[in-house]
């Protein structure tokens, strides 16, 4: 049974690694523009939102462990927040540098602290990715699907990003593989130590995904997407995110 939990994981965490590749893509040949990766962000928002609140939540509650909740869900905040401060103080001083050798004769080099940044944040996407499965199959596929958006999106960023600084084509690839390739090892680290764990050590991990999910959406997802001119569409498309999810609990 084990087995094939870690089999389904990894099978789903490809999704979010074609979408990656494909946002790479796109975002090399074309200028996306920011309303549709506002449109994108706010349904992969809704989605994981309702993951959230409709099967993590009651299954954390439900096993009525305070110290795991409280354990887990600090150390998923404290863990994001981590991320965000130094991925913060990278972009800063990436932007810095590229100021400083505005003047140089087109010198580029790739971000590589910022590039970093970006792959510890989808390394622990992928963990997420089997704490979805660890709730149940639907939730791990609607998750899988709404980080799929995400990652959609954060490919195109990065392509575009380093389109700007005129990194060679073959590089932007390499780079976007690489990334993609890491939530990947992150799926499967998740899915190894799911398989695993005991049901104690379980609730720390549920919590920690529960509390590192709610970041997700509220400090990057929604954050991100709201960079873009706010539309009653944009928002209407977040609820029909969780509409759908919503449906498909009821159905299940």
């Amino acid at each position: 049974m084990k087995s094939e939990i870690i089999q389904q994981i990894i099978i789903f965490s490809l999704i979010p690694l074609v979408t990656m590749l494909i946002g790479g893509v796109v975002g090399i040949i074309f200028n996306v523009q920011s309303k549709l990766r506002s449109f994108i962000l706010h349904l992969a928002a809704g989605v994981i939102f309702a993951v959230v609140a409709i099967e993590l939540l009651p299954d954390i509650v439900a096993r009525e462990n305070i110290l795991g909740v409280s354990v887990g869900f600090f150390a998923g905040l404290f863990l994001m927040l981590l991320i965000k401060h130094f991925s913060h103080l990278s972009e800063q001083k990436h932007k810095a540098a590229l100021k400083n050798n505005t003047a140089s004769l087109g010198a580029v080099s790739i971000p590589w602290a910022l590039l970093i940044g970006i792959a510890v944040d989808l390394f622990i996407d992928g963990i997420l990715l089997g704490v979805g499965f660890a709730a149940g199959q639907s939730e791990g596929v609607l998750l899988s699907i709404a980080l799929s958006l995400e990652i959609l999106v954060l490919g195109l960023v990065v392509a575009t990003e380093l389109k700007t600084e005129k990194i060679v084509t073959t590089k932007i690839m390499q780079a976007v593989s690489i990334l993609a390739i890491t939530f990947v090892l992150g799926a499967f680290a998740g899915s190894v130590m799911l398989s695993v764990l005991n049901e104690e050590v379980l609730t720390y991990i549920l919590a920690f995904g529960l509390s590192a999910l709610m970041y997700l959406v509220t400090e990057e997802l929604l954050v991100e997407a709201h960079e873009h001119t706010d539309t009653p569409i944009n928002t209407t498309i977040f609820f029909v995110g969780f509409f759908i999810f919503l449906i498909v609990a009821i159905l299940h």
